[in-house]
């Protein structure tokens, strides 16, 4: 059973799971399904409202009046906290990295549309800018709280342990069990809330992280950290260990953000043959990972494999000129 911290209702939960026929014929491989967490409701919905929830709770808590984060300049985590900071009527203001575009579109539309503030960071650590921006609202009579970078810390990682539950239930009410669990990982905090959460309830199937930019042996150790966090926080008895984290690192193209042909290949295949919107950085580069795992059979037949869908959606129309080339 998991300690369930406090939380500031944010999102549309459950959130549902469906299949993906006609992608899952059109590939010839595995059952394919997937988790709509693009479809959790706040500010464009994605991953990181789960998190929200209990990091809004805990700034609460310690009566803070403006919720401080970081991210890229098309940052869904940026976005997310904003729209939860207007929710909770609490101030926000995100370090962005590293300049500003020439343009305000995708995610940075939708920051200004809530009402974040923005600050640059350039060639300046993003910590020691938000560190500069909670001293500056303490100046001004504002009690700070600061978010890590996509909220993974334990209490937001705590939230996937507690919607691993939650795909429990959903797969106890369909009477089966998926084999593998497929998404984007890049700070971490999801898949730790999903290793936590697999050992808390028995579920026996494999946690697998795309990642969308570090290489594997760099992510896995700070999964496992973190996921040992997690389980101390939410009082999970057995010890997260490297064994339980896989990251496969073979996906990370030309770097963060830059979006290459297998992404634009798995944003128009999934869309063509789902009307499902896939963005280029994160959930764009794990499907793209999918899909060829599935064309190598590393994922077979016999497998029934859940697509967790993080989000990111947003970030598309600022890639229009790219996935318009021919």
């Amino acid at each position: 059973m998991l300690h369930r911290p406090p939380r500031y209702a944010l999102a549309c939960l459950p959130t549902p799971v469906h299949r993906l026929p006609n992608l899952e014929r059109r590939l010839g491989g595995p059952e394919l399904w997937i988790k709509r967490d693009d479809l959790t409701g706040l500010g464009g919905g994605g991953n990181k409202v789960r998190k929200l929830e209990l990091l809004v709770a805990d700034a609460q808590a310690q009566e803070a009046e403006t919720l401080i984060t970081t991210g890229a300049v098309q940052s869904n985590h940026a976005r997310q906290t904003a729209a939860a900071a207007a929710r909770a009527g609490l101030g926000a203001v995100l370090a962005l990295a590293p300049m500003a575009p020439p343009t305000t579109t995708g995610n940075l539309l939708l920051d200004h549309l809530v009402g974040a503030r923005v600050r640059w960071t350039g060639d300046r650590d993003r910590y020691e800018l938000m560190q500069e921006i909670a001293e500056e609202e303490e100046a001004a009579g504002r009690k700070p709280y600061i978010i890590p970078y996509g909220g993974s810390n334990a209490i937001g990682a705590a939230a996937y342990a507690l919607a691993m539950q939650e795909l429990v239930q959903q797969q106890e009410a369909m009477e089966f069990s998926f084999s593998h669990i497929v998404f984007a990982t890049s700070s971490g905090g999801t898949q730790a809330g999903l290793v936590t959460g697999a050992l808390a309830t028995g579920w026996e199937g494999t946690v697998l992280g795309i990642s969308v930019d570090k290489p594997a042996d760099a992510l896995a150790p700070s999964v496992v950290e973190l996921a040992r966090l997690t389980a101390t926080y939410l009082g999970v008895e057995q010890t997260p260990q490297m064994a339980h984290v896989h990251v496969n690192g073979d996906y990370r193209g030309a770097g963060y953000a830059i979006m290459g042909a297998p992404e634009r290949e798995a944003i128009r295949l999934v869309a063509e043959s789902e009307g499902l919107l896939v963005d280029p950085v994160y959930t764009g580069r794990a499907m793209a990972g999918l899909i060829d795992l599935v064309r190598k059979g590393d994922l077979g037949k016999e497998d029934r494999v859940l697509f967790w869908h993080t989000g990111g959606t947003p970030a598309l129309f600022a890639y229009a000129d790219e996935l318009l080339a021919k």
